[in-house]
């Protein structure tokens, strides 16, 4: 195994910032040193381990984000997926009216786990949601990142039609809800340049919402024993004076162990369940590769026929040829587990995980079953909201409404 981490390596595994990481270079907390082949700055691996082991185990959490709802919060969830997010709305104490998805699968999912759930199957470009018209609290909706046509400076509701996230704000304005929740990837914050999400702000403000302050939250800073970033767009109603927060951050981060054996997030191991495989091609490969090792832990000369072109091109690529380690959260999980160049390998053994150890990564529940074909559940566990995430943006949410509900006395 590499002996050395690059600062975003370094950084990337502990889950401090590289900022963070050079001034504890200069305070002496976790020293670089210069590679001895290219002269770069490098840290130790054994030290940034060791670090990172002795700061996890002495945590002890005085966060909690936990808050019981006064009353009965209702929730309209858009793009509900296979049921991440709602599920952990549902753990928080906020009640599903109604989720619509336009995957067959997933909303076989969604029915089969929560017969209760009023599932709306299809395109939401043929709903109309006036029914839930000042009837629920809160709409929330993973809506996919388009590019925007703009007309003039401002973009308007008008200029978004055609995309996921005009449909989004549609049913916002047609529902009218106290506050409203999108979520999507990081690279929505880049995306266009900044003009989409930019574009998304002016849209809410002209249907009457105040967008707090965007935020990506990382997983791993709230029970998630994962790599993975969402990014979250809030819009409160203008005529509501209460102030939206974020969920806090917890102090204590959990690892692929965590995940798959019995412990503080689960009460058993990981039960056995089906799985896809490696080609025999790829498993001679990656059974080179140590735990938390990649494709530099290979012989030269394999590096150079698995990367391609791509092995003298920059960046790190931290994610090829992958074999997590048990003490380290995983990486982002994928919609397919064996996909070239995203390889998320097991520990001990030279396969991809299986779909229940996926489900653990992502934190469902072990009895949330996923209906459709071995690759239709990987690709609706891959495409989730970690449900723990979930459930802390769902505590946020109850303590916004909490506060609107006990201060504003509304009529």
């Amino acid at each position: 195994m590499n002996e050395y981490l690059t600062l975003s390596e370094a950084s990337e595994y502990i889950g401090k910032s590289k900022e963070t990481l050079r001034r504890w270079d200069r305070e002496g907390k976790l020293s670089a040193v210069r590679e001895p082949m290219s002269n770069f700055r490098v840290y130790k691996r054994e030290q940034v381990e060791s670090l990172f082991s002795e700061f996890n185990s002495s945590v002890k959490d005085t966060v909690s984000n936990y808050v019981e709802p006064l009353k009965s919060y209702k929730v309209l969830e858009l793009f509900a997926g296979a049921g991440g997010l709602a599920v952990g709305m549902e753990m928080a104490g906020l009640k599903c009216v109604a989720l619509n998805e336009i995957d067959k699968w997933a909303c076989q999912t969604l029915r089969r786990n929560r017969p209760n759930w009023k599932v709306l199957e299809g395109d939401i470009k043929s709903f109309d949601f006036s029914e839930y018209h000042n009837k629920v609290e809160v709409v929330t909706g993973g809506f996919p990142c388009q590019a925007f046509s703009y007309a003039g400076k401002k973009l308007g509701l008008a200029d978004a039609r055609g995309t996921l996230f005009y449909e989004f704000a549609r049913v916002v304005q047609q529902v009218n809800p106290l506050i409203c929740i999108g979520e999507n990837v990081r690279g929505l914050l880049s995306h266009d340049g900044g003009k989409t999400l930019k574009g998304m702000i002016s849209i809410l403000d002209e249907i009457g919402y105040n967008v707090v302050p965007v935020n990506v939250l990382k997983a791993v800073n709230y029970k998630v024993p994962q790599k993975r970033e969402r990014l979250i767009l809030v819009g409160v109603r203008k005529d509501i004076n209460v102030q939206y927060e974020y969920p806090k951050s917890y102090k204590k981060t959990y690892t692929l162990k965590d995940a798959l054996k019995k412990g503080e997030l689960f009460s058993s191991n990981v039960p056995k369940s089906v799985g896809a495989k490696y080609p025999k091609s790829k498993i001679e490969v990656l059974d080179l590769v140590p735990p938390k090792g990649y494709w530099r832990d290979l012989p030269l000369k394999i590096q150079k026929k698995f990367m391609g072109g791509s092995f003298y091109l920059g960046g790190g690529k931290t994610g090829i040829a992958r074999r997590i380690g048990w003490d380290e959260a995983c990486l982002t999980l994928t919609c397919s587990p064996a996909q070239k160049q995203t390889e998320r390998c097991h520990p001990d053994e030279t396969r991809p995980f299986t779909v229940r150890e996926y489900a653990r990564i992502q934190t469902f529940p072990d009895d949330w079953t996923f209906e459709g074909s071995v690759a239709q559940q990987y690709k609706q566990i891959g495409n989730a909201v970690p449900v723990n995430l979930g459930r802390e943006v769902g505590y946020s949410i109850a303590n916004f409404l909490n506060s609107y509900y006990s201060l504003s006395k509304p009529k």
